[in-house]
């Protein structure tokens, strides 16, 4: 099974060796979150494009593949792009072309839907980077060190583990379901009857979800879970490689709003 479409293979990606995944989890995460909210507050598509550069740069030391990182920036892209597609044909402005039914293109929606996905991209690889830097237990343990409430960090933690169980239930009934022969893009099969079969396979999941999750709640239980627990999180303290990545973030972000200021005096 690709990297890619396994949600175990995606978490392995994580435990790899590099300078930035060694790098403590509330750094990656502050300085990721900055460089999106940067990237929302600029407005000058050349920073954009360096601070683009700047995390392509991060995705070569952390060892990723360029193209994984590609893939899934694409496949996330569709959910916010289509808004910035719109936005030559209904942001007011200067019209450069006119299509078929009176449909108008403007110079200034065309330049704002261009900001609008630069501003995606960056943002898109940031948590790209994040999410193959970090497993997922350490972007709750860092959020819950920087202040995230007790209760919603164990709903968080929870979540994680659940997720997997339930994907690992998916796959055993995939599984099965390869053995007797069953694709659902099979179109030599009836189509009612593969829609049929989906169902019941979604029918099936949500009780064995529940059944697990009764199993294990009960199992919690007899290990002392209460309403008072918390989430262990190791004590780790900052070392130099932490400074040297939030200077470095730092830095860029300030000489490229000081480039900005000298463009405009």
């Amino acid at each position: 099974m690709s990297g890619l479409g396994s949600i175990n293979e995606l978490e392995k990606i994580t435990m790899q060796n590099s300078p930035l995944h060694r790098l403590d989890g509330r750094i990656k995460l502050v300085v990721l979150l900055a460089i999106i909210v940067y990237a929302v507050y600029t407005t000058d598509i050349l920073i954009l494009a360096l601070m683009e550069i700047y995390l392509l740069v991060l995705i070569f030391l952390s060892k990723l593949s360029f193209k994984d990182s590609f893939i899934k920036i694409l496949l996330i892209l569709p959910f916010g792009g289509a808004i910035a597609l719109f936005q030559p044909f209904i942001h007011a402005g200067t019209v450069i072309y006119t299509l078929p039914l009176g449909i108008h293109i403007t110079a200034q929606g065309l330049a704002f839907g261009l900001l609008l996905i630069s501003r995606l991209v960056v943002s898109l690889t940031c948590i790209v980077l994040l999410s193959s830097l970090s497993p997922m237990q350490e972007v709750v343990d860092s959020f819950k060190k920087l202040g995230m409430p007790r209760d919603l960090a164990m709903i968080f933690s929870l979540f994680i583990r659940y997720l997997f169980m339930f994907y690992d239930e998916l796959q055993r009934i995939r599984h099965a379901q390869a053995s007797r022969n069953f694709d659902i893009f099979n179109k030599k099969t009836a189509y009612m009857w593969r829609l049929k079969q989906v169902a019941y396979t979604i029918a099936m999941m949500f009780l064995r979800a529940f059944e697990k999750g009764e199993t294990v709640y009960f199992s919690m239980l007899s290990r002392g879970y209460s309403e008072e627990s918390d989430i262990y999180t190791a004590n780790k303290k900052l070392g130099i490689n932490d400074f040297t990545f939030v200077s470095t973030t730092v830095a860029l972000i300030l000489f490229l709003e000081l480039m900005k200021y000298m463009a405009f005096v």
